[in-house]
């Protein structure tokens, strides 16, 4: 495009906030305290993802849970998440940032808080979904207001240390939750969220400045938005049932056809609506259009490849969840020094060198993640744990950043639901295969890591729980009296080929990581006030 178009298109802008730009009343609309604040409401999300997955086993005891009933627990939480998150994108533009921040994380506060009172099973996943939602319309807003509170020369640094924050929060999940559940109560686990949510309020009505552009749509697509969320169930649902259904089963295939098929009529929708959800020019940005499927791409490696090193940590190697938790750091403390880093540098140089040589960074530590074995050390572990965090942060900042960046303001809003959805599809997509990868090698190689250990076959439902109980690396237990030795041979098997199987997901991911690498040199900076502008 001729640098004239690209000046014209920038002119025709709107301002950034609905007050005066460059003024402030107090200590509102401070950037750093907008930071801040909005760090606060996010690392109540993050922190929860982690630390639930500690509490569910204690859950499913205490309320009799069936394990259908404890994964729509994960799952219901997930695909509100997912299917409502650029919606609330909208919502944000269209309302204002602000307020959509501040509903959201006093709704998660309130639905925590009802969780933790729940006395079934079904209620807790009623409040599990609607802790999703409330999750939805707070990330994008958070993003947004960032957006609007710094100039596009510090946006980096701070969406850096914002990413700094949701590794911490990710870190000390595993440990406060391990800790919570041990010594006080799985309830405890979501009643910590509240005083969390209180003080986010507080902070947001005392500091956070209303962002929202004044040409923004001003009224909702409501076809696009059936379409959209229709399309994105049947998508999550798909990949999360898909390895219990089997990926060629009709339901399956009418899941994933299903998301195709509305997705297709939706982007067909998006062209004729008058104040469309997603304006497809939107993705006139090569640089967004990549930053959004490296986010893909960069969440189905690591999510996916990263679901599996717990069970190593827990079921391999025997370490109670605050062990496994306190293992992690070295990858999660880096991530939480790496992303301001990687947030500085991006502002100096761009995003482009960071991103490819942190997803460069991150293939390597997934082959040497592929390399463990059952009698691998911690400083081996905590080597590629280390390249997985160095090399993840400067991808988590500067996609972000390439997709936030690279939308027009009117659009801030969708385009942090866009991308935190890339990262949620992603995640889920890489759970979902690499889950598959995983059970198919554990599959192919047990029978024959068992003959070898000299133990008598295994056939008809046991032998198909003792494959299930392989894929999370659980040994099965033996009968009283059994002798020491034929254990010892029976839990080597087992873990033998849980590591096989985590080897090829690991050699996968590898892959997919190296083509995340790739696409990252079609990204390139954004700015706070850029429109799409079609680069060529």
């Amino acid at each position: 495009m001729s640098q004239s178009v690209v000046n014209k298109g920038k002119a025709d802008l709107p301002p950034q906030h609905s007050g005066p730009p460059g003024k402030r009343d107090g200590l509102k609309g401070h950037p750093w305290l907008t930071l801040l604040t909005v760090a606060v409401g996010v690392m109540m999300v993050a922190l929860d993802g982690t630390v639930v997955a500690i509490a569910n086993p204690v859950i499913q005891t205490d309320l009799g849970a069936s394990p259908a009933d404890i994964q729509w627990v994960t799952s219901g939480y997930l695909l509100a998440l997912a299917v409502f998150l650029i919606t609330a994108g909208k919502i944000g533009d269209r309302f204002g940032h602000k307020a959509t921040f501040l509903v959201g994380a006093t709704g998660f506060a309130a639905t925590s808080a009802a969780i933790g009172f729940s006395t079934g099973i079904q209620m807790v996943i009623a409040c599990r979904v609607l802790q999703g939602l409330f999750g939805a319309l707070l990330q994008p807003a958070a993003l947004g207001l960032l957006r609007g509170a710094f100039p596009a020369e510090k946006l980096n640094m701070a969406i850096g240390i914002w990413g700094g924050v949701i590794g911490a929060s990710t870190a000390a999940g595993p440990i406060v939750g391990g800790l919570l559940v041990e010594h006080v109560s799985w309830q405890s686990v979501f009643f910590i969220n509240v005083p969390v949510g209180l003080a986010t309020l507080l902070l947001g009505l005392w500091i956070l400045r209303d962002v929202r552009a004044e040409n923004t749509a001003k009224s909702f697509d409501l076809p696009g938005i059936v379409l959209l969320s229709v399309a994105m169930f049947a998508l999550v649902w798909g990949i999360i049932k898909a390895p219990s259904w089997g990926w060629g089963d009709s339901a399956t295939l009418l899941c994933l056809g299903g998301a195709l098929l509305a997705m297709v009529l939706f982007a067909l929708w998006q062209t004729r609506a008058k104040e469309p959800l997603i304006p497809l020019s939107l993705f006139r940005s090569v640089p967004l259009s990549a930053g959004t499927m490296l986010m893909v791409l960069m969440a189905f490696a690591f999510f996916g490849a990263i679901f599996f090193v717990t069970f190593y940590l827990q079921n391999v190697h025997g370490m109670t969840p605050v062990q496994a938790g306190v293992h992690l750091l070295p990858m999660t403390g880096m991530m939480i020094v790496g992303s301001p880093v990687a947030g500085l540098a991006i502002g100096r140089i761009g995003p482009r060198i960071p991103i490819v040589a942190g997803m460069l960074i991150t293939t390597l530590a997934m082959y040497g993640m592929s390399t463990l074995d059952i009698h691998s050390g911690t400083g081996v572990m905590s080597l590629w744990f280390v390249l997985m965090g160095l090399g993840i942060s400067p991808v988590m900042v500067g996609a972000t950043e390439v997709i936030v960046g690279n939308a027009p303001m009117a659009l801030s809003g969708v385009a942090g639901g866009l991308q935190q959805s890339a990262m949620q599809v992603g995640g889920s997509l890489g759970t979902a295969v690499l889950g598959a990868v995983m059970a198919s090698k554990v599959g192919s190689v047990l029978p024959g890591n068992w003959a070898k250990a000299g133990l008598p076959p295994v056939g008809g439902a046991q032998g198909e729980q003792l494959k299930q109980a392989a894929q999370l690396g659980i040994a099965p237990p033996a009968p009283q009296g059994t002798p020491a030795p034929v254990v010892h041979a029976m839990a080597d098997a087992v873990h033998s080929s849980f590591v096989s199987g985590m080897a090829m997901a690991f050699g996968v991911a590898a892959v997919i990581a190296f083509a995340a690498a790739l696409l990252g040199l079609l990204t390139k900076r954004g700015s706070s006030d850029a429109g799409p502008a079609v680069h060529i």
